[in-house]
Parts: structure tokens; C-alpha cells; sequence
């Protein structure tokens, strides 16, 4: 079910969901985590960052396994407190995580192997990314899970929820469907 970016029917509609992916899509507001947007933040959605963090908010209080994917694991990380980097490549020196907007280049992570991600995928993954933006402060109680080469975080995770991960690359590029077969497992409801 795709859900529209609306404030009302959260509990509703969590009370028909067994968990939840939340996309990639435009960067998110800086002002959500206490900073001033920078130039290269672009195309921003408050309607859709509220919605979003109250969606995720109440999914949370409920443990429902959550997924978050490029602007997904943003999300989670802003909304357990972290912050973003706007434009990584101030950080990390390159663009190898988006060489050109609207495509995706493809680059391989290490995964910690005690993570959920890790757990799924091995210790490492090829994947597919196309985002300018990474984490800056992480979020309280997440957990790095996973790293480009320049060492910039790729996945986050919440060690004490039954399922709450995020990827900074795009899982549905690929033909790799470990991450969605994990979070169905776990969603799966019980018999």
C-alpha cells in the first residue's frame, strides 16, 4: 500500500500494516534537525518529512519492523536525534556515491557481520546508490551497520527492535531481495 504524506489516520493505518518501507525521494528538511540549508540541499518536502516522522514515530512506539531506504535511512536517523551531512562530497572528497543525479552508480560495502544487515547480506555487498547526502550525528540507540570504502556510513539499525533498518543504496535496483525477504519474515504474521 502506498501511503500519501498526510498528518491524519496514523494510528489507523498502522492498525492494517504489518511493517513499513519508507523511500528514497527528496532531501530532507535541514531545518528537522537543527541546521540551516545549505545550497546543495534541494527539492525539500516538509509535508512529507512530518508525515513521514509521525508515521515512523508511532510505527516505532508499536515495533513494527521498519525498513528505510536512501531517504528512508535519513529519516530513521533523524528521527531517533542524529543529523545528515548535506552534500557528502564536502566530506568524503568525491562524488562516487551519486557521479550523476537520476542514476545510480554501483559501489561495494562492508557489513558488520554481528548486524541484522550483515547477518542478511554477508559481510559484504555490491550496491546501488544515487544520494548526495550521509549521516552526520548518529541517532541515539542506532547502530552503524555498514560502510563505503571512504568509511561513510551505508547502514544503520536499532539492535532492540525486532526490525529497524536503513540502507543509503537502493535494494530494489538490484536483483538481491535478502533485505525485503528479511523484513517480511520478521513482519510475517503469526499464524
Amino acid at each position: 500500500m502506498v501511503l500519501p504524506p498526510v498528518m491524519i489516520g496514523v494510528d489507523e493505518t498502522l492498525d492494517t500494516l504489518d511493517a513499513l518501507i519508507f523511500s528514497g525521494g527528496p532531501d530532507l528538511d535541514p531545518a528537522g534537525y537543527g541546521q540551516e540549508r545549505s545550497q546543495a540541499t534541494t527539492a525539500v518536502s516538509p509535508e512529507r518529512d512530518g508525515a513521514e516522522l509521525a508515521l515512523l514515530r508511532a510505527a516505532l512506539e508499536r515495533d513494527l519492523p521498519v525498513l528505510g531506504i536512501c531517504r528512508g535511512m535519513q529519516l530513521i536517523n533523524i528521527a531517533y536525534g542524529g543529523t545528515l551531512v548535506q552534500h557528502l562530497p564536502d566530506v568524503v572528497g568525491h562524488d562516487g556515491h551519486r557521479t550523476q543525479p537520476g542514476s545510480f552508480d554501483v559501489h561495494p560495502v562492508r557489513l558488520s557481520t554481528e548486524s541484522r544487515a550483515g547477518q542478511v547480506l554477508g559481510p559484504s555487498a555490491s550496491v546501488c546508490s544515487g544520494h548526495h547526502q550521509g549521516l552526520g550525528r548518529l541517532g541515539g540507540g542506532l547502530v552503524a551497520s555498514a560502510w563505503a570504502q571512504d568509511e561513510s556510513v551505508e547502514a544503520i539499525e536499532d539492535p532492540a527492535r525486532r526490525f529497524v533498518v536503513g540502507v543509503l543504496w537502493h535494494p530494489e535496483e538490484g536483483e538481491d531481495l535478502r533485505l525485503f525477504e528479511a523484513l517480511l519474515a520478521v513482519a510475517a504474521p503469526s499464524a
